[in-house]
Parts: C-alpha cells; structure tokens; sequence
C-alpha cells in the first residue's frame, strides 16, 4: 500500500469514528429513539431486558438510504 491510500483510509475510519461519537453524544436527546413501538423491554424483579428491535429497523434502513446515495454519487 502507498501512504497514500493508507491516508485515505484513515480519513475515512476517522470520519466514522466521528460521526458514531457524534451520535453517542446526542443520541440521548432523541425523543423517540429506543421507545418506538415494536421495541421490547421487560421489567421484573431485579431482571431487566431492552431489546430495541424496531430502532435497529429504522436505523438500518436510515444507513441504508445514506449508503445506497452515496454509491450513487459516486458513479
């Protein structure tokens, strides 16, 4: 590989790393987000389980649609 490439490659992972902070840090202001209908959790005793099934839906086909544009424009 020529550093280059090498430098291309660490933009993009950095540029990932940035955008999943950035969602970490705000993702809790979300109103919605993990309390959408389809969503499981189980409150008993001390047991407690969170399955958020229909966010995981709804953000994969979010990255999806991004993806799929993206290759697009790139021809």
């Amino acid at each position: 590989m020529l550093f280059g490439e090498i430098g291309k490659l660490l933009l993009i992972f950095g540029g990932i790393l940035f955008l999943l902070g950035l969602f970490f840090t705000l993702g809790g202001q979300i109103p919605f987000l993990g309390r959408l209908p389809g969503d499981i959790i189980i409150h008993r005793g001390n047991f407690h389980l969170y399955f958020p099934v229909t966010t995981c839906i709804l953000i994969s086909l979010i990255l999806t649609i991004i993806f799929w544009i993206v290759t697009a424009l790139r021809g």
